[in-house]
């Protein structure tokens, strides 16, 4: 396990109420745009630091909400496109190939929020 993942098993394990209320700290912290996207007040995706490790904050709320110690393979993908997103509805774990599939089909397609 890599070091990130050893973190969330340990979060899940041992810190979980108090994982989901930084969660929920987050997730307070946003504003709802129009396409129903949660966002941080962030110029990027933002960080967390929280108990000694640091990640981004939607691979955060994802993996804490759902209970997954994602590994360094599985990706946090945004249905939305918006890295600032952190809406758990908006968020789906896969791989890289996933996300490049992503991509492509929202350069071909565009994204269609009310399927969100």
């Amino acid at each position: 396990m890599d070091r990130l993942q050893l973190w969330y098993t340990d979060l899940l394990a041992n810190h979980l109420d108090q994982s989901i209320q930084k969660a929920e700290e987050i997730l307070n912290g946003t504003e709802e745009d129009e396409n129903g996207c949660w966002v941080t007040p962030t110029a990027g995706p933002r960080k967390v630091r929280y108990l000694g490790e640091q990640d981004r904050a939607y691979r955060f709320v994802y993996c804490v909400l759902n209970r997954i110690a994602a590994t360094k393979d599985q990706v946090i993908r945004h249905r939305c496109h918006n890295r600032r997103c952190v809406n758990p509805r908006h968020l789906t774990i896969g791989d890289r190939r996933d996300n490049l599939a992503d991509e492509w089909d929202r350069q071909a397609n565009g994204v269609d929020f009310r399927m969100l």
